[in-house]
């Protein structure tokens, strides 16, 4: 299973590196517009500050510091594989940092992972029944291991679609996928309880 995983890493890989960063941060925008009609009135949202490669998740932010929803990002802590959560409330207190994430070191606002009422997570590659494949160190699956309740998006762009994902009982599925193209899982895109903006 790992050797099958790295291999289809390698494909999703080159298949993201592929795309021309106008291309990203349009689809980036696109994904962002989606993303925020089933993002709920004032809930408390922990989004993944992207790298230059990934969904830009700029865009997100900024909607959702314009909509009155407070921002988590994730830190990660590599000794324990473990993430550690804290409010965002400015780009500024970004600096590249482990793996070259952009974090908050050194202007931290300790955050509860209870909370969090939705998570946005990066995808190397994804299916249609709700499978994610992530770049292989495991923070997301532990850290959503110990976190069952919270409401799950994945996003990611069109072409990291793989039929049929290698996943095993350690890969947590999606509640939902959203791409440029709109919410690709689950079908119809509400599952849950989601609830669209009334009135807007």
């Amino acid at each position: 299973m790992r050797e099958l995983k790295n291999s289809v890493r390698q494909i999703l890989r080159q298949r993201k590196d592929a795309m021309i960063p106008e291309d990203r941060l349009e689809k980036s925008r696109r994904i962002c517009r989606h993303l925020m009609k089933i993002i709920r009135n004032g809930e408390t949202v922990m989004v993944f500050t992207s790298k230059e490669k990934e969904v830009n998740t700029q865009p997100l932010i900024l909607a959702l510091f314009a909509h009155g929803n407070p921002v988590v990002v994730p830190i990660i802590v590599q000794e324990d594989v473990s993430l550690r959560l804290s409010y965002l409330r400015d780009f500024s207190a970004l600096v590249p940092s482990t793996f070259g994430v952009p974090e908050p070191i050194g202007s931290e606002i300790p955050a509860a992972a209870d909370d969090v009422g939705t998570i946005i997570l990066p995808m190397l590659g994804f299916d249609r029944k709700g499978g994610r494949i992530g770049y292989g160190a495991g923070y997301y699956d532990r850290f959503l291991s110990k976190h069952p309740t919270l409401r799950k998006i994945g996003v990611a762009f069109a072409c990291q679609e793989f039929d049929g994902l290698p996943v095993d009982e350690n890969d947590i599925r999606m509640d939902s996928i959203i791409t440029e193209d709109g919410i690709v899982y689950p079908h119809g895109g509400l599952r849950d309880g989601d609830q669209r903006h009334a009135g807007t």
